[in-house]
């Protein structure tokens, strides 16, 4: 696995470091050089949401076609994922601040699913994906209380979630879904890895194996 990162933009606000990170998209991925790539997963949500779902991909298949492998943005990966489990209603966990939740929930919306529930995660008294504790993740969505056959999409690729899934998935049918565990799935089916479908996905310790 080889990885690299979005450049260092210092004094720009979010929203400015997000337009800047699709401008620059395409010459991170070529700065790969010539190693043999399979697939490439961008691992960042909040850039993609303020691209609408066709050009998110026109985005993901100009630059594949540049670096000759696949691409796929999470928000991408994670539309392959439902489409597989044939899901059409979400609960959308987001811990972006709301300007971003509400681009996100368009997004998806636009996307074809329906989002059935929002809960905004703080981390503190503040928005803040990095700094989201397991237990602040876990009372605010039991605070909010989906339903316990709900598809919960926990967005946001920088916040921690495995342990929270854990807890979030006890003694109940929920389907968990995160961002950075669709990004995973879908590389393994980019290199034909074999990956769990339908019924046997729901299980979180399944879906987490998946992407192990």
């Amino acid at each position: 696995m080889h990885t690299s990162r979005f450049p260092v933009l210092p004094g720009r606000d979010l929203r400015e470091r997000l337009d800047v990170y699709n401008e620059q998209l395409p010459a991170v991925v070529a700065g790969f050089g010539g190693l043999a790539l399979d697939a490439v997963v961008v691992a960042c949500s909040g850039s993609h949401y303020l691209l609408d779902p066709d050009g998110d991909r026109a985005l993901c298949e100009k630059i594949g076609a540049d670096a000759g492998a696949p691409v796929a943005s999470s928000t991408l990966a994670t539309l392959d994922t439902t489409g597989d489990l044939g899901i059409t209603d979400i609960v959308l966990v987001s811990p972006y601040q709301p300007w971003l939740t509400d681009l996100s929930a368009g997004y998806w919306e636009r996307a074809g699913l329906r989002v059935t529930q929002t809960v905004k995660v703080r981390a503190g008294d503040r928005y803040s994906p990095y700094d989201v504790t397991t237990r602040d993740l876990v009372d605010q969505v039991n605070e909010a209380a989906p339903a316990d056959d709900a598809v919960l999409l926990l967005t946001g690729t920088g916040m921690f979630t495995f342990e929270a899934l854990r807890q979030l998935g006890a003694d109940n049918r929920r389907t968990l879904l995160t961002s950075n565990i669709c990004s995973a799935r879908w590389a393994l089916k980019q290199v034909g890895r074999d990956v769990p479908q339908g019924e046997a996905l729901w299980p979180l310790h399944r879906l987490a194996g998946s992407a192990a």
